[in-house]
């Protein structure tokens, strides 16, 4: 689960009491991978510098809302990815790619997954109570998802953790699953012990699915796309671009990057290739001018 770290906590605290310096560092830290985000999902890149611009405008405003109980990354990808939704719905355009980008959840379209057999006779506290069991059902859900993701990747069982993914992060059927995962054998059996796992978990807590089982699938996209639970981290992605994670933990990435398509971790991947780039680039420049520099002063 993507949670603020505590220099993140420090950092924000320190822009909270008007430093400068930590802003900047802020915007660098995270400037590229939200660019990298836009550039792959708008056509023009003065409309991705624009929408990230947008998104820090927003951050800054809004700071005294962000509770801080998400990464500062995650927080920043929802607002931008907002931006571009609402850009698209202004303009009426789509953008489809890769499958990340076929499956619109239900969320994004203002529709309340608790809610649809509401009627509008229901009293207020009615509706009340239904947002508080919601809210306990997500973090219950959250924690139960990401302790099934901790213990897959814990065990490489990288097979159940791809299957998992597409079932409840694209919502595909168990057939499209077999055709994409095709080392990966009895999807309904998977999928059948991953809600188990998660059932199980929920009812520790004394809570229960019965109110949202119709749509308990677009319950757990919801709080998986929330909360990026299987996203790997930024530094392997690194280790990704550089060749150097063991052979099944590279399979996985490659699967989530290219076929799976996380927006996040792609922009996270571009940002840190140009990154890398850069850094050749930088170390070539330095190794010239170290070995240059004396025939300069010759001359």
């Amino acid at each position: 689960m993507s949670k603020v770290t505590e220099a993140e906590r420090y950092l924000v605290e320190q822009i909270c009491r008007g430093e400068d310096t930590a802003w900047s560092q802020l915007v660098d830290r995270f400037r590229g991978r939200l660019l990298s985000f836009a550039t792959a999902r708008l056509s023009q890149r003065a409309d991705a510098e624009d929408a990230v611009q947008e998104t820090f405008i927003a951050f800054i405003n809004g700071l005294k809302n962000f509770r801080l109980d998400c990464g500062v990354e995650t927080y920043l990808f929802s607002i931008l990815r907002r931006k571009i939704i609402d850009g698209y719905r202004s303009k009426g355009r789509s953008n489809i790619c890769l499958i990340q980008d076929i499956y619109t959840p239900r969320q994004e379209i203002g529709c309340d997954i608790l809610e649809l057999a509401g009627g509008a006779d229901f009293s207020s506290s009615f509706y009340a109570r239904k947002n508080e069991h919601k809210e306990q059902l997500k973090d219950s859900l959250a924690n139960a998802l990401s302790n099934l993701v901790s213990k897959l990747k814990k065990t490489h069982n990288f097979c159940d953790l791809k299957v998992i993914e597409l079932l409840y992060y694209c919502q595909l059927s168990n057939s499209d699953v077999a055709k994409i995962v095709k080392d990966c054998q009895n999807i309904a059996v998977i999928k059948h012990r991953s809600l188990k796992h998660i059932k199980n978990q929920i009812e520790k807590l004394n809570l229960t699915l019965d109110e949202a089982e119709g749509d308990i699938e677009d319950l757990l996209t919801d709080v998986w796309e929330k909360q990026r639970l299987s996203c790997p981290k930024r530094s392997t992605i690194g280790s990704y671009i550089l060749g150097t994670l063991d052979r099944e933990w590279l399979e996985y990435v490659d699967f989530h990057l290219n076929t799976l398509g996380c927006k996040y971790c792609r922009a996270n991947h571009d940002d840190l290739k140009a990154k890398t780039a850069q850094d050749k680039e930088n170390k070539l420049q330095r190794r010239i001018m170290e070995s240059t520099i004396g025939f300069l002063h010759k001359a």
